[in-house]
């Protein structure tokens, strides 16, 4: 794509967003919303807007070469990223459920479900591109030097009917070669003989002959065209997919790839002749403009000195550089007002010591008026309550949003860059940028000069009136009162140091995060993430989830869903800081499904995604490691340490149920409640600033307590078995990638309708069982059947659906699954804070009797 198509791109974004913005901030606030219905229709339908103008964005921002835009787009791609959570997070307080169908949103925008798909930004790695090959090339050496891991080879015991039984088949194998080598010699033999006895057979006519060979091959070709003109019709109607080109380098997409990143590499060249140019053209600014700004300044402060002796009478108090000095001068203000208002800001703090008892009436008469108010409230409340219903709370980021729309229409809009063919950084840009700069500091030196010439005229003023001796006393009554206050900032210091001891102490002071993070490695708990993306995850949107809920009926949730959730909650956040501090703050998550439907996978998802360090804390790996109530608490003090040096990170724990389980097994060695009681502290210290995501995956949740998981765990997402439409689409995409061949022989849909019940593990592993490599090779004369996928799949047991709904009632039982059964029974909060409401009133007219 070239650099208009980008410049379009990012225009239709921002005019989209600008849209938004009128609707997000509209001129007086907005009413409650009633109806709950009509609430959530709103607010998805801003999350799928804001979704477009995410994608897009993230596309510009990609690609766009120009540095000085890139950073206008970092900065509302930032905004738009953390409006999208914020708005998530709205839809699941309003329908107390992590899953939402917007098919009649999809439907009256004219969208697929393709299109609210959540992008993953390619900055989170591209950005970070440096480091984390450093990372890995120190945890290549780490695991070099432990050398290859130690396999436990087991014994492999054989019963003597085992053993005789293998002996039989081996023994009629070796028989049935010979029987088969014995009889293609006689088939040999008798092949001989015919031939020698049809040497004398008559030979035929050379016209004859050749009408023959036309006669095949004029049928042999009919025959060829006529099944390329079905498969090309087949291909135009989308019934079969076109086949693959002969070389992969030439397809669409490599050539999309490639372009692309020659593009990035063309972003990395501009950013550091950017980076140049601020430096040289600061330099020439201070040689060139910097003597010019230096006399101007100080030829309108003299003035101003001048303009304030003539209002006043005097020559007026420099202004203090906590305040920005001469930089209040300039500001549109006549002399006489400057001079009142520094005299009043004097004034002022010399009568806050005198003023303490006045405070406390004050005090009291706040209290009293307090009082009369509540009582007010008691009295005539419901006229000043807030109306019931549903309201969007305050956004962190439509500040962000507005920001940077505003530069964008005020610099970028209709700004000319036919010139800049190259997209290089825009020289006038830098001046204007750096001349302010450049002007803070020359104004800093010339404050310096001028506060040394005012005190020069002052002395010259006091002597010629004869007070030289009064200026001397006042100067000593300053020392004494600087004395003071320094007494009194050093009392607020030590009263800082003893705030400060409270923070949780560091066990390992002398040692460097090299040695710590080489330990953790070499203990297992930090280990090597393998790569997998969330685009790897498979799964087919839910096209009937909205009418299932219009029929009361909760439906289970689909593969893609489970995608999208993962990428709200484990991976935008954890991939900008900017995000993280300011969105909704996520500290836990857990993944509860059957096994094989890849909870384990997307751990790995979210740590390829977003570069950050795998911690394992499963029971069965941290056994016997760190022993004792000491060990424990340095396990957790590394693991806090090294995660928060080198966020993000990723705390995982497998099998977390057994944490939380009411009876563990006497089988278990692994001693599974280890971290029971200091997981909540653990998750105390999480602050918003820390990019630090604790992540469980349970195969049976039902098994452990509730109480337990929901103090932990702060979002809980259930996983299914695949749906039909996720099972066409996994057996299409994995048999390809297994070296097969889709052909109209493999009746795909009949596939993914006998296998109701396996999950992607099992498909996974039928394709490789039946896709091996003498099959592979034989794939031109035998096409593939779907018969052939039966066997293995026979051997392995599916996910009945009593399993699935022991997942669907355990997950009802979750908090969210609570609250969302009773605002379906009619029990809202919206009642329960309208009882608060009269209760308060009630005790408001008690407070009225008494007095």
């Amino acid at each position: 794509m070239s650099h208009s198509y980008y410049q379009k791109q990012w225009v239709q974004a921002q005019e989209s967003l600008s849209d938004l913005l009128i609707q997000e901030i509209p001129a007086e606030p907005p009413k409650p919303e009633k109806d709950r219905l009509t609430a959530f229709q709103n607010i998805a339908t801003l999350y799928i807007k804001y979704l477009q103008i995410f994608r897009k964005l993230e596309e510009c921002y990609d690609q766009i070469v120009q540095p000085q835009k890139r950073r206008v787009l970092r900065h509302v791609l930032d905004g738009v990223m953390g409006r999208v959570l914020e708005l998530k997070n709205e839809m699941v307080l309003l329908e107390f459920s992590e899953f939402h169908y917007f098919d009649d949103i999809l439907s009256d925008l004219k969208l697929t479900p393709n299109d609210i798909e959540v992008p993953i930004p390619k900055y989170f790695l591209n950005e970070r591109a440096k480091a984390l090959q450093d990372r890995e090339k120190l945890l290549g050496q780490i695991l070099a030097k432990m050398g290859p891991p130690e396999e436990m080879v087991e014994e492999v015991t054989m019963s003597t009917e085992e053993a005789v039984r293998n002996i039989q088949v081996h023994e009629r194998a070796r028989q049935g070669r010979l029987r088969a080598k014995f009889m293609r010699e006689i088939r040999l033999q008798e092949e001989r003989e015919r031939l020698a006895a049809n040497r004398g057979a008559p030979t035929l006519d050379n016209e004859l002959a050749a009408v023959r060979i036309q006669k095949i091959w004029k049928g042999y070709s009919v025959r060829k065209r006529i099944k390329k003109e079905r498969e090309d019709e087949m291909i135009f109607i989308r019934m079969t997919e076109p086949p693959l080109p002969n070389n992969s380098k030439n397809t669409p997409q490599n050539r999309a790839d490639k372009t692309a990143s020659m593009r990035r590499v063309t972003q990395a060249d501009h950013e550091r002749e950017y980076q140049k140019a601020l430096v040289t053209i600061k330099d020439k600014l201070r040689d060139v403009e910097g003597p010019d700004m230096k006399e101007t300044m100080q030829d309108q402060i003299r003035q101003w000195f001048l303009e304030c002796r003539d209002a006043t009478g005097k020559f007026p108090d420099f202004p203090p550089e906590d305040e920005g000095g001469s930089a209040l001068i300039f500001k549109e203000k006549d002399p006489a007002e400057m001079e009142a208002e520094l005299q009043g800001k004097g004034e002022e703090k010399g009568k806050k010591k005198g003023k303490k008892s006045g405070k406390k009436k004050d005090k009291k008469k706040d209290k009293k008026d307090k009082k009369g108010k509540k009582g007010k409230k008691g009295k005539g409340g419901d006229d000043e309550e807030e109306e019931p219903g549903f309201k969007m709370q305050p956004s962190n980021f439509i500040g962000t949003v507005q920001e940077s729309s505003t530069e964008y229409t005020s610099v970028w809009k209709e700004r000319n860059e036919e010139n800049n063919f190259n997209q290089k950084s825009d020289s006038e840009l830098i001046k204007e940028q750096k001349r302010i700069e450049v002007e803070t500091e020359i104004r800093s030196q010339v404050d310096e000069l001028m506060r040394q010439e005012l005190k020069n005229l002052k002395l010259a003023v006091d002597r010629e009136k004869g007070k030289g001796k009064k200026g001397k006393k006042g100067k000593k009554s300053g020392k004494k009162s600087g004395k003071k206050k320094k007494k009194k900032k050093s009392g607020k210091k030590s009263g800082k140091k003893g705030k400060k001891g409270k923070k949780e102490k560091d066990l390992t002071p002398d040692r460097t995060m090299d040695s710590l993070y080489e330990e953790l490695v070499r203990e297992g708990i930090l280990v090597r993430c393998p790569k997998f993306t969330l685009c790897d995850y498979l799964g087919d949107y839910s096209y009937l989830g909205t009418t299932l809920r219009q029929a009361d009926i909760e439906p289970m949730p689909s593969l893609s869903d489970v995608r999208q959730l993962v990428a709200l909650y484990g991976v935008l956040p954890l991939g900008s800081p900017a995000v993280h501090e300011k969105s909704p703050h996520i500290k836990s998550l857990l993944l509860a499904g059957p096994r094989g439907t890849g909870k384990r996978s997307l751990v790995h998802a979210i740590c390829s995604e977003t570069g950050a360090n795998l911690f394992d804390l499963t029971a069965g790996n941290i056994a016997g490691k760190y022993p004792g109530k000491s060990g424990l608490q340095m396990l957790l003090h590394l693991v806090m340490k090294v995660g928060r040096n080198l966020q993000p990170s990723v705390f995982y724990m497998g099998d977390c149920e057994k944490t939380w389980m009411k009876k563990v097994p006497k089988t278990d060695k692994s001693d599974p409640k280890r971290l029971k009681k200091d997981l909540p502290k653990v998750l105390k210290l999480f602050k918003p600033e820390d990019r630090i995501l604790l992540v469980g995956t349970s195969r049976c949740p039902f098994e452990s307590e509730m109480k337990g998981l929901a103090g932990v765990f702060q979002k809980m997402i259930l996983i299914p078995r695949p749906d039909y439409a996720s099972r066409n689409l996994l057996w299409r995409s994995l048999i390809p990638k297994s070296k097969g061949i889709l052909s109209e022989h493999l009746d795909i849909s009949s596939l993914a309708k006998v296998t109701d019940g396996y999950t992607q593990k099992h498909i996974v592993t039928a394709c490789q069982q039946v896709l091996t490599d003498r099959r592979v090779t034989q794939l031109a004369k035998r096409p593939l059947v779907a018969s052939e996928f039966i066997p293995p799949l026979a051997r392995i047991d599916p996910i009945y659906k009593e399993e699935e709904e022991a997942f669907k009632t355990w997950y009802a039982k979750t908090p969210l699954g609570k609250k969302r059964a009773k605002a379906a029974e009619g029990g809202d909060e919206d009642d329960g804070k309208g009882k608060k409401g009269k209760k308060g009133g009630k005790k408001g007219k008690k407070g009225k009797k008494k007095k």
